[in-house]
């Protein structure tokens, strides 16, 4: 037994680990030698094109080759020659860092196979011409970079004719309107292609290049009627301001200028197609390789602004000043084109963020050797770097590149939170790079949040507290411990106050608040921490408070309306007696329990303002003050958190039980009134006020992007004129929205109104914290300007959209009509043979 007792599987287990055979498998293997799997050429080609140029360890041209010998020895299977040429342009829309890799490797395989390039460029120059015709702006410049990186082996002059057709019809919506921005838009693709151009052949269009640059400098130079609206600062007058963000076509306009006069030398820009000097004669057979002809490429009469409102571009950077570069500086080119090139591959990616993060830590792969320092290099070993070598840190280009993007006004492409999130994934790819990078922007922004337009500085806010949760809350508070002891008013010591409020958004109050230095906690309130807030009525001290115990109560056992009526009344008799306004009394107590009886989280409180909606309509339509009292209540109520109150009124405001007129008032006249405009210095207010225009705009452009019609359509005329009806008076309302916030906020703004004055009057010694209130009016007012700007400009965009779109319908059904009475006569042609017949 003792024998069995020492198996695995105890006594009595037939369990054995290794079967008996009559041979040992090492002695004896009946298996044959693994196959060896080989993928197939296209799939293999098509791995080797999408990696191009990652790795940084093989030379490019030895990549180039690889994939072009693939290619050509290859040639006669047809998947792949089709993969290729659709590969290629993809990726030089998807992938834009790779365009002149992708180039490169067409360039040498039409040494052997020039038919590929007669492929490519069929399919690319329809690919341009769909782009143009459907304002895909961003599409026809990323499939002309490639054109310009195929220059080299295209006949007579190549790409300049297409740019020069599309510089004409720039020149004519810019005659016909001086706020047109597609003729913009067509002048940066044209500049931001030339570099490319000279690139892949060098001194060979220097003229022709240099007559295009004298055309496009008379719209390049002149600034957008737009231009004041979307500068990032607003410094306050005889204020030094910091280094002034400049339009992006004039920048752009003057930095190539000084290639020009330099000869294009362009040292950033990659040029792989060049092979090492002792390749002397292969280089020989590519620059003489077949020259193609570029295949007509027809421009409409009409150009259209696309899916994506085009706006002026400024160039935005948070290194500018530092003692050291390290980014370009804008007197070179290379900080427009790597910008212009990383801003692509961002906005492309949208959809996955960790490979847009990966791109952004492979930066220095795809461009000239020696255009960037080393990876990682510390900002403070930059001044030990002696010239001609680079001090340009790619971690600091490619995190430029992201907050030009999240300070991109009006609206950045995407949604803020994607940006968010491409900086947080770059950070966690390479923190030891990223995180120094970050901790320099985010002290260049703080120190310039007061000369921040308001908008951004809020923008800041969010992105810091953010970022800040997605790293367990840690920063260097100890830094800005001095701002601490700053009034409210002060844009510091808002910035702070906002910071910390979004970050226990994110979190709980008592995590944050063991994050913080000793001084910071004070600015945590003991009414943060509480799980809820305490009801106000629990006290017999606040009036009404039997009526408000005995509404809960009633709220709790789901009493029905007849009850909770009984209560409202006794309530509106009561303050009826003691002369207070009945129904503001009355509506204060019903919503004050509504809140507090779900207090448990967001859900139960929406739960509990459904049950109660009716109720709380009646209330709001009754009377303005009513509606105030709502948003009072609300306010008073979750103080202590008032991200939440700001949810609850966001749904107050989708029922219609408020209103966005009411909003406004209570925001910009009853709390800045009562605060006597301090409270314009508190992020959650500028949030109400912000996302309830939002929500009009939103709703107006909902309205005048839909589709016209189809005409002929009696059934439709009626409907098409409710739509138009429905519009126009939404239209309307917003108009009158951005009226009243023009009038209460230029009052704070020129020091007017009257709690200013009484405050000037009473108390002297008061002056700084008047001029930060008319400085935070100031701010507020530059927003809410910028966005009627923009909303009106948007509607007339829009009008010209449906103008056009009813044109083409109607042309549309005109055809129809006309073929179905060609049709009508070829039957009836047919039906007198028959008789004849």
């Amino acid at each position: 037994m003792a024998d069995y007792d020492r198996r695995p599987g105890g006594g009595g287990s037939s369990y054995n680990p290794k079967k008996r055979r009559f041979r040992e498998d090492d002695d004896y293997d009946r298996r044959g030698p693994r196959r060896r799997y080989e993928a197939p050429p296209h799939v293999r080609l098509r791995k080797q094109l999408i990696a191009i140029a990652e790795n940084p360890m093989r030379p490019w041209h030895e990549e180039v080759q690889a994939i072009a010998t693939l290619f050509t020895d290859n040639w006669d299977d047809e998947l792949l020659r089709g993969n290729f040429v659709d590969l290629a342009l993809q990726l030089a829309v998807e992938q834009p860092l790779k365009t002149p890799f992708v180039a490169a490797v067409v360039l040498v395989a039409n040494v052997t196979r020039p038919e590929v390039v007669d492929l490519l460029l069929a399919k690319l120059a329809a690919s341009v011409e769909k782009g143009i015709k459907a304002g895909e702006w961003r599409d026809v410049k990323l499939y002309l970079k490639l054109l310009a990186c195929l220059q080299g082996c295209l006949e007579g002059e190549g790409i300049f004719p297409l740019l020069e057709g599309l510089f004409e019809r720039a020149v004519d919506l810019q005659t016909a309107s001086s706020e047109d921005t597609i003729g913009t838009e067509i002048v940066k693709i044209i500049l931001l292609t030339l570099p490319y151009v000279m690139a892949a052949a060098p001194g060979q269009w220097v003229q022709k290049a240099a007559d295009l640059m004298e055309k496009t400098e008379i719209i390049a130079s002149e600034p957008h009627a737009l231009q004041t609206l979307i500068e990032p600062y607003h410094p306050e007058s005889g204020e030094e301001a910091p280094p002034q963000s400049q339009s992006l076509i004039g920048l752009l306009q003057t930095q190539l200028q000084s290639e020009a006069n330099n000869g294009w030398v362009l040292p950033c820009l990659p040029r792989p197609w060049q092979l090492p000097l002792s390749d002397v004669e292969q280089q020989s057979q590519l620059d003489n390789a077949t020259k193609h002809a570029l295949p007509p490429i027809a421009i409409p009469e009409t150009v259209i602004t696309g899916p994506r409102p085009l706006f002026p571009e400024v160039y935005f950077s948070v290194y500018a000043g530092q003692d050291v570069e390290s980014v370009p500086p804008l007197s070179n080119a290379a900080a427009s084109l790597i910008r212009d090139a990383l801003l692509d591959t961002i906005n492309v990616l949208h959809f996955n963020r960790n490979v847009a993060a990966r791109h952004l830590i492979d930066l220095d792969c795809y461009f000239a050797p020696r255009t960037f320092a080393a990876r990682a290099t510390p900002f403070d070993k930059l001044r030990d770097i002696e010239p001609p070598k680079s001090t340009w840190k790619p971690e600091d280009v490619a995190v430029d590149a992201v907050f030009s993007q999240l300070f991109q006004l009006p609206n950045p492409e995407h949604k803020l939170v994607f940006y968010h999130s491409v900086l947080t994934e770059a950070c966690k790819l390479a923190p030891a790079a990223i995180a120094p990078s970050l901790g320099r922007a985010i002290r260049f922004l703080y120190r310039n949040s007061p000369r921040l337009d308001l908008e951004l500085a809020n923008r800041f806010i969010d992105w810091f507290s953010h970022h800040l949760s997605n790293f367990g809350f840690t920063w260097k508070w100890t830094e800005w411990v001095d701002d601490v002891y700053l009034p409210d008013v002060h844009p510091r010591k808002a910035f702070i106050n906002g910071a910390l409020d979004k970050e226990i958004r994110l979190s709980f109050a008592q995590r944050i608040k063991n994050t913080l230095p000793d001084p910071y906690k004070e600015l945590i309130s003991p009414e943060k921490e509480k799980d809820a807030p305490d009801f106000k009525f629990a006290s017999d001290d606040t009036p009404f408070a039997a009526e408000g115990r005995e509404i809960l109560a009633l709220l709790k056992r789901k009493a029905p309306d007849e009850e909770i009526e009984a209560v409202i009344q006794r309530i509106q008799s009561l303050a009826i007696d003691r002369e207070i306004d009945a129904l503001v009394a009355s509506t204060d107590v019903f919503v004050t329990c509504v809140l507090h009886f779900g207090n448990k989280s967001l859900s139960h409180v929406l739960a509990a303002i459904e049950r109660t909606k009716d109720r709380l309509a009646d209330a709001g339509a009754a009377s303005d003050a009513a509606r105030t009292q709502i948003i009072s209540a609300t306010m008073a109520y979750w103080s202590a958190h008032p991200g939440v109150a700001l949810s609850i009124i966001e749904k107050l405001l989708n029922y219609s039980i408020l209103t966005p007129a009411t909003v406004i008032n209570w925001a910009l006249i009853g709390r800045a009134g009562s605060t006597r405009g301090e409270a314009l210095a508190t992020a959650h207010l500028y949030e109400m006020v912000f996302n309830t225009v939002m929500k009009v705009t939103g709703r107006v452009r909902q309205l005048a992007t839909k589709p016209p019609s189809p005409p002929h359509q009696q059934a439709q005329s009626s409907a098409d004129a409710e739509e138009a009806e429905t519009r126009e008076r939404e239209i309307r309302a917003m108009r009158a929205l951005f009226a009243a916030i023009e009038d209460a906020l230029a009052a704070w703004a020129a020091g007017s109104k009257d709690e200013m004055m009484e405050a000037s009057e009473g108390a002297a010694g008061d002056s700084e914290t008047e001029r930060l209130v008319r400085r935070w009016g100031e701010r507020w007012l530059r927003v809410f300007r910028r966005r009627a700007a923009i909303e009106e400009a948007f509607l007339v965009e829009a009008e010209k959209e449906r103008a056009r779109l009813r044109a083409e319908m109607e042309e549309q059904a005109r055809e129809q009509e006309q073929a179905r009475a060609r049709e009508r006569e070829l039957d009836g042609q047919g039906g007198e043979g028959m008789e004849v017949a």
